[in-house]
């Protein structure tokens, strides 16, 4: 494959995945611009090694060990990253129509998104790959190079983290 004919599939890779890497991203840091950062210098990264990388796999999946490395460097250089006002990661939206529904929704939500932010680093990365991402046990992981039975631990008891603090709201 030519250079040229290399450089249009890397920017069609980057076109396919950039707003994913960039909420990959923020799932980790919970920071927009550091986020922002990891992700491009992520894919800057991963154009120069572009020749390494096995056609017959998944993009994203070889990306995001680059990107995943990147932002656990800014965690390591950055101790005090602790921003809970950035959960764009999750998404969810209200019908107006039973206003009562929606503000205990609402009220969900956020309680949700507060535990979410609150878990370890690994175990927020493990359950928004899986939940938010849609990747599988395996994609995962492959993704963060740990055994599928640590990805499948990790989300379980993620999700039992979750569910037991706010069990605890809804008493």
């Amino acid at each position: 494959m030519s250079t040229v004919e290399q450089k249009i599939e890397f920017e069609r890779h980057v076109k396919q995945n950039m707003k994913k890497a960039y909420f990959s991203a923020l799932g980790i840091l919970r920071d927009h611009d550091l986020a922002m950062e990891a992700s491009q210098s992520a894919f800057v990264k991963a154009y120069k090694s572009f020749g390494t990388f096995d056609k017959t796999k998944n993009f994203f999946t070889w990306y995001y060990k680059i990107l995943r490395n990147n932002c656990l460097n800014i965690i390591r250089d950055n101790k005090k990253l602790v921003h809970e006002d950035s959960n764009n990661y999750l998404e969810y939206t209200f019908e107006e129509n039973d206003l009562n529904q929606n503000i205990e929704n609402r009220e969900i939500y956020e309680l949700t998104k507060k535990e979410i932010s609150n878990l370890e680093t690994t175990d927020r990365e493990v359950l928004i790959l899986r939940e938010f991402e849609g990747y599988s046990y395996e994609e995962i992981s492959e993704m963060m190079q740990i055994p599928i039975g640590t990805v499948m631990s990790k989300i379980y008891y993620a999700r039992k983290k979750i569910a037991k603090r706010i069990g605890a709201y809804l008493k």
